[in-house]
């Protein structure tokens, strides 16, 4: 038998769109998270994470927008391209940008298969479960490019839903939320971002559906979770929902850190003659 060479990494089997839907028939629970540039991306693909979503948060966290909506296709593309260098093992999602799909169905398959073939992405994300979206969904399976839906708190319909908030409260909320994750599994999505829903009614539509359910402010029901990297790292201070559980501090550390290095470049402390060349 073939020995592995010395001192070579031993490759991870790679996450499949198809190993989503195994993972739910097991059981299992999906870890996703947020990234976007390369350092990140490897730290959290080796940290074991099953998925990672180059988000359109990236406008608000990496650019400081006030939304999503001004960020632009090639910005997603920029960013997927540096994640994709980071990972082994870990599913890439792309979340297609405001307006890069909503206008026609071959438009959507442009840019989507633009994605695809300039990122390496194994898949894109879009918002929405209504008629119109579930077309365009079918049209890029069909495609061949995998499709994962996005329910409840739809980012890019902020101003339609009146701000950021709980969503599924009313009856008929909850009926159309229901009605829309059946249509995307028939569209052909291989699983569905559950966001700021109700507990219960999160758990519903993951006992509804075949396919896994990725839950954010949407209770421990759904069959994953998933939360935006800079948030659960303590780097955005600023943001602090009810969902969110902060893993580390790292606010505070960078401060320190380039306080203590600031503090030694004033006194003359750094460089010291171990960091100096002769």
């Amino acid at each position: 038998m073939a020995k592995e060479p010395p001192g070579q990494k031993k490759a991870r089997r790679q996450v499949t769109t198809l190993e989503f839907v195994a993972m739910k028939q097991r059981g299992e629970r999906i870890a996703m998270l947020t990234a976007y540039d390369y350092l990140m991306a490897g730290l959290v693909d080796e940290a074991g994470v099953d998925c990672v979503l180059v988000g359109d948060s990236l406008g608000q966290v990496v650019a400081g927008e006030d939304s999503t909506l001004p960020v632009t296709l090639d910005q997603m593309i920029y960013h997927a391209k540096a994640v994709h260098r980071g990972l082994e093992r870990a599913l890439l999602v792309v979340d297609m940008p405001f307006l890069t799909y909503q206008i026609s169905a071959e438009e959507a398959i442009r840019n989507c298969g633009r994605v695809l073939q300039e990122t390496g992405a194994q898949a894109v994300k879009l918002e929405g479960g209504h008629a119109e979206i579930a077309r365009t969904i079918r049209r890029l399976v069909d495609s061949g490019i995998p499709v994962m839906g996005h329910l409840g708190l739809t980012p890019q319909s902020v101003h339609k839903l009146g701000g950021y908030r709980l969503v599924g409260r009313a009856e008929d909320e909850q009926q159309r939320l229901l009605a829309d994750a059946a249509r995307l599994v028939d569209a052909g999505c291989f699983s569905i971002v559950l966001e700021m829903l109700p507990r219960g009614l999160a758990g519903t539509i993951t006992r509804s559906v075949p396919i896994p359910t990725i839950g954010i402010g949407a209770g421990p029901e759904c069959d994953g979770q998933v939360l935006v990297l800079p948030d659960m790292l303590g780097l955005n201070e600023g943001f602090s929902p009810g969902f969110l559980k902060r893993y580390a501090g790292l606010a505070t550390s960078v401060r320190e850190a380039v306080g203590a290095y600031v503090r030694d470049v004033k006194e003359g402390n750094y460089p010291g003659p171990e960091h100096s060349y002769e």
